[in-house]
């Protein structure tokens, strides 16, 4: 996935166009109703752990603060800890949204919705083309069985749209890699 994310964000994301204009009218409410709201799970990510008071004291209640922080390994004092990189579709989305609808954007929680959007047609296209190996009993993964797996996954005119625009993006890759 990490190899062909670029490459295939890129088509998939201009194929999978008429829709996010489709969307485009629509709310975010009406669209992802069912995501979970992020700014609950952060609230909750901060809370205070309350101190144990002393035990020679009776009466009198422990304060509530922070948690005592956890001592450092040895090796790791003078480095910074990178995070990790997550890879999405946000950058393909963005530039297919430009393409489109140059003065418009795109709020984060639209944003997600597409990326999980992209990811969800991924995981269908992979899971149906290695079907279609299984069925033909082979072993290599060529752009002959994704095309196919998208025919049979994407309706109509949408099909026809995603086979030329991969098409043409796998003949751009083609080009440039000889």
């Amino acid at each position: 996935q990490a190899i062909l994310l670029p490459f295939f964000g890129q088509a998939l994301a201009s194929a999978v166009a008429p829709v996010a204009a489709a969307m485009a009218g629509k709310t975010t409410s009406e669209l992802g109703a069912d995501l979970p709201d992020m700014k609950k799970t952060r609230k909750e990510k901060g809370k205070k752990i309350p101190k144990v008071g002393k035990a020679g004291k009776a009466g009198k209640v422990g304060k509530v603060g922070k948690a005592t922080k956890r001592p450092k390994a040895p090796d790791a004092e003078g480095r910074k800890r990178r995070k990790k990189a997550v890879q999405s579709y946000n950058s393909y989305i963005f530039k297919v949204l430009q393409q489109v609808h140059p003065h418009c954007g795109i709020s984060k929680r639209g944003m997600s919705i597409m990326n999980s959007f992209m990811n969800d047609i991924f995981d269908r296209v992979a899971t149906e083309s290695t079907r279609l190996l299984r069925t033909m009993s082979r072993k290599t993964l060529s752009g002959r069985e994704i095309q196919t797996a998208v025919r049979l996954l994407l309706p109509g005119e949408l099909a026809k749209h995603a086979v030329s625009e991969g098409t043409k993006a796998v003949n751009k890759y083609c080009e440039n890699s000889s």
